[in-house]
């Protein structure tokens, strides 16, 4: 995480994902990973008293031996995997061009398809919650609450979201043919051409009792141009209270989340420190630019929210800016920096550990809510969103 190359990482979720794309690398040069990581841990120590002819000696005979198929590429990136891996980080990762752009897409939300949003009805099918505004999906005449019944032929009964959302997403430039059934009875098909689509990082609306309705889906580089154009309608509009949704958010990037915090607090407010071991290196502070400073607000989070979501939440509430309502965050407390590398390549690397203002480290402790509320999936089937509507009655009640 940084206000320029330090990033918070990918979604918890997502973690075992990326794990895996590593870990192909793995297999193919297991030979020159496992000399990496007796490398990279100091087992077998670099320079002076490594004969670099050792790794080539490995390398070579992984070349002309293995019973398959390996390019010196595959075993190169084993080998630097394999240094990474020493440090036994999890959050430091060595990303290939390949791995780096996806992780880049992640952050920004980035992807090929046809920009639509897909969730379960109450019946288990594949619905469409609703499109993105300009997409080509939204072209094509695709409405919410159409239900997807077959994908390019293959029907999607008992298929799950992520597998619906995969099947779907594609080249740019492609076709993809989506059977519909709308309204219960009319059974259209609609062939959509796939496109590089970007999702906004802010949506934002007023809610009934004239409060503004913020949630931000990951830090990325768009979050705080629109976050600060959503701040100014909600000041524009006299909003008399702000419910922030920061769920499901795994955080993105650090300078991000400081311009967002910074749209709740004066200037000079701590919003959190960098330490490397009991060294502060770094203090982020408030820039001065709050338009939503002393209006009563609240954070919703939840255990998918993480790194740059936790330093907003805590620092909206350490700094007595807003109450938070939900259950326990994700706990991710250290922060990384993005090297770039040769040929595109990426180094993600942990470089310190963040805390609070009030001081405490909140890594593989998250932050507690001020008040919490479940949301069960049969509260999502239903339509009720428990957390946002405790929100809404706390604001209402006390404000």
């Amino acid at each position: 995480m940084n206000s320029g190359n330090k990033d918070s990482g990918v979604k918890p979720s997502n973690m075992s994902i990326w794990a895996f794309r590593v870990g192909i690398a793995f297999v193919l040069a297991v030979g020159i990973f496992e000399l990496g990581v007796n490398v990279g841990n100091g087992r077998i120590p670099y320079g002076k008293t490594l004969d670099p002819a050792g790794l080539n000696e490995v390398y070579s005979a992984l070349l002309r031996n293995y019973d398959g198929k390996l390019t010196a590429g595959q075993l190169l990136n084993g080998a630097k995997s394999g240094l990474v891996q020493a440090t036994g980080d999890p959050y430091t990762e060595y990303f290939t061009p390949a791995e780096a752009k996806d992780f880049n897409d992640e952050v920004n939300q980035s992807f090929s398809g046809i920009g639509v949003e897909l969730g379960p009805d109450t019946s288990g099918d594949i619905e469409v919650i609703a499109p993105i505004d300009g997409s080509p999906a939204a072209k094509a005449g695709l409405k919410p609450q159409d239900i997807i019944t077959a994908i390019n032929g293959q029907t999607t009964s008992g298929m799950s979201i992520d597998t619906a959302v995969n099947e779907i997403r594609g080249t740019a430039d492609t076709k993809v043919t989506l059977a519909v059934i709308r309204s219960q009875t009319q059974r259209l098909s609609f062939t959509i051409t796939r496109a590089n689509i970007t999702v906004p990082s802010v949506q934002s609306k007023i809610l009934s009792g004239s409060i503004g309705y913020m949630q931000i889906s990951t830090f990325g580089d768009d979050t705080s141009q629109l976050a600060l154009q959503a701040a100014k309608t909600f000041q524009t509009n006299h909003a008399r209270g702000v419910i922030l949704d920061l769920r499901d958010n795994p955080g993105g990037l650090v300078n991000a989340a400081v311009n967002v915090s910074s749209l709740w607090l004066p200037s000079g407010d701590t919003i959190m420190q960098e330490k490397r071991g009991n060294t502060v290196v770094q203090t982020y502070t408030a820039n001065g630019d709050d338009p939503l400073q002393g209006i009563p607000t609240v954070v919703l989070v939840n255990g998918g929210s993480a790194s740059a979501s936790e330093i907003t939440a805590g620092a909206l509430h350490d700094d007595n800016a807003a109450r938070i309502i939900g259950t326990t965050t994700f706990g991710k407390g250290v922060v990384q920096a993005i090297i770039n590398l040769s040929r595109g390549a990426e180094l993600k690397v942990t470089i310190a550990s963040w805390y609070r203002p009030d001081g405490q480290d909140i890594n593989h402790k998250g932050i507690t809510p001020d008040q919490t509320v479940q949301l069960t999936d049969a509260n999502t089937q239903a339509g009720n969103d428990t957390q946002l509507n405790a929100a809404t009655i706390y604001l209402s009640a006390t404000h």
